[in-house]
């Protein structure tokens, strides 16, 4: 830089000096003007001067400029290493920062599984503890309440959370091993009078046994509905009682096993007897069995007399016709006493009237048919009233339980189905009971109608068989003609 600067200044000044050489004199200095020798001598000692100032200044500059040469190539090569180390560290900086993003993308990722962990735990909890025996909920209570209440708090990090889950767990499979080896632990159960009773349960699967502490109740331990503790079924055997309690107090080695679990006690706590299924039904139920009451004994009262009906012996009857178209009149008629029945009626009839015109004896014996008709099928009419008007009573049951449901939701809620069982139990019963009457009723109406029917159906056979062969009667012959004078 200096030698630049120097490189500038020199000429400057030698064109200065150039110029002042060159300037005309003043006239009143003319005189006294210097030689061009002096001049000359002057100017080469300015230049020697400069020359040798230039020398020096040059030398300063090389002695200056080779430290000043090796500083900067140090500055250089610390600038290189400065930007090697900045290069170094800015891709430092973004694996950290690249780093830095996976490792919060893995968090994430992290606290997602923990958090479907936690509901996948807490939903296993849920159903684990749904389907633990009444028995074994007992002994589980303060480990499912600790579990219970670590999820319900919101201020315990969700490690604290995880842990009380997970350690129900552990519990869980510890408690699978003992069910399928069998396990005893002590709690307390409800006899069937209602007491609370201390004792011993023995676990054997889904079956478990009960034992009281003072021996008052063994049986197997199952679940009632709205009851938060074991209830004690009692072995209806001696020998199942006994078989449990030597099981329970370790004594002995054999099982009663129920394979319904506890289906069966259930199943037979539901079965009601007649009169309680009747009762249910409400009072509709009442004319629906008046109505069977009384089809039932208009059905039996026909049915037995249209049992005892005699029906005619085809070889009297042929006896009969021979007679008839014989013309026999007294032979006729004793052979109709011999037949009887409602067939044996019409035939006397008919045969009293044996060689009297056609017309008549026809009307004799329709009006014996006529007869036997209207007695056979007499009441069988009030049998198809009872068909069908028993539905239509069920119907009516149907309504009145519905409108008593819906009066019980008014008042109670549809939280509990129990207090909505009665009026559907009414609506339901009345109509299976109508229709119990109806069918049987409509069945044995069609079977007696059709019997009737075929009585009948006989007895105009053999009327139209007994006027076939009938003989048409003696033409009357005329008077003669009187003359009268």
């Amino acid at each position: 830089m200096l030698a630049k600067t120097l490189s500038i200044l020199l000429p400057l000044a030698l064109g200065h000096g150039f110029l002042a050489a060159q300037t005309p004199p003043p006239a009143a200095a003319e005189a006294e003007r210097p030689s061009f020798e002096a001049v000359a001598g002057d100017v080469q000692r300015r230049l020697e001067k400069s020359l040798a100032e230039l020398g020096d200044l040059r030398e300063r500059i090389a002695a200056e400029k080779l430290p000043m040469d090796r500083e900067l190539r140090e500055i250089e090569a610390e600038l290189q290493a400065v930007r090697a180390r900045f290069q170094e560290v800015s891709r430092t900086l973004e694996l950290r920062s690249l780093d830095l993003s996976n490792l919060r993308t893995d968090i994430d990722k992290r606290r997602d599984q923990a958090t479907y962990l936690g509901n996948v735990l807490g939903e296993y909890l849920r159903e684990l503890e749904a389907g633990l025996h009444i028995a074994e909920l007992q002994r589980h209570a303060g480990e499912l309440r600790a579990c219970k209440l670590a999820q319900e708090n919101t201020t315990l990090p969700e490690a604290e959370v995880l842990g009380a889950q997970i350690g129900f767990v552990a519990t869980s499979i510890g408690r699978l091993q003992d069910v399928l080896a069998g396990t005893r632990f002590q709690g307390t159960a409800v006899d069937p009078s209602g007491l609370v009773k201390q004792g011993t349960f023995v676990l054997v699967g889904p079956q478990a046994l009960f034992r009281a502490a003072d021996g008052s109740v063994v049986g197997a331990a199952e679940q009632r509905l709205g009851s938060l503790e074991p209830t004690v079924i009692p072995f209806t055997e001696p020998a199942d009682a006994e078989a449990a309690a030597q099981l329970v107090l370790g004594t002995g080695g054999r099982f009663p096993f129920d394979p319904t679990l506890g289906s069966a006690h259930k199943v037979a706590a539901t079965k009601e007897t007649l009169l309680g299924h009747f009762q249910k039904g409400g009072p509709v139920m009442f004319p629906i069995a008046a109505l069977a009451g009384a089809a039932l004994i208009v059905v039996l009262l026909k049915w037995l007399s249209m049992a005892f009906v005699r029906r005619p012996s085809r070889r009297l009857v042929g006896q009969l016709l021979e007679s008839v178209e014989a013309g026999d009149r007294a032979a006729a008629v004793e052979q109709a006493e011999v037949i009887g029945g409602p067939a044996g009626s019409m035939l006397l009839a008919g045969a009293e009237h044996l060689g009297e015109p056609r017309d008549l004896v026809e009307e004799v014996m329709f009006e014996q048919v006529l007869s036997t008709r209207l007695r056979l099928q007499g009441w069988l009419p009030f049998v198809a009233i009872c068909a069908t008007s028993a539905p239509l009573l069920g119907l009516l049951g149907t309504v009145t339980g519905i409108m008593n449901t819906f009066t019980l939701m008014t008042v109670h809620g549809t939280g509990d189905p129990k207090t909505l069982s009665s009026g559907i139990s009414e609506a339901l019963i009345t109509t299976e009971t109508g229709l119990i009457v109806a069918i049987p009723s409509l069945l044995l109406h069609a079977f007696l109608s059709r019997r009737a029917r075929s009585i009948v159906d006989e007895m105009e056979k053999l009327a139209i068989a007994f006027l076939n062969r009938m003989r048409a009667p003696a033409p009357v012959d005329d008077p003669e003609p009187v003359e009268v004078a």
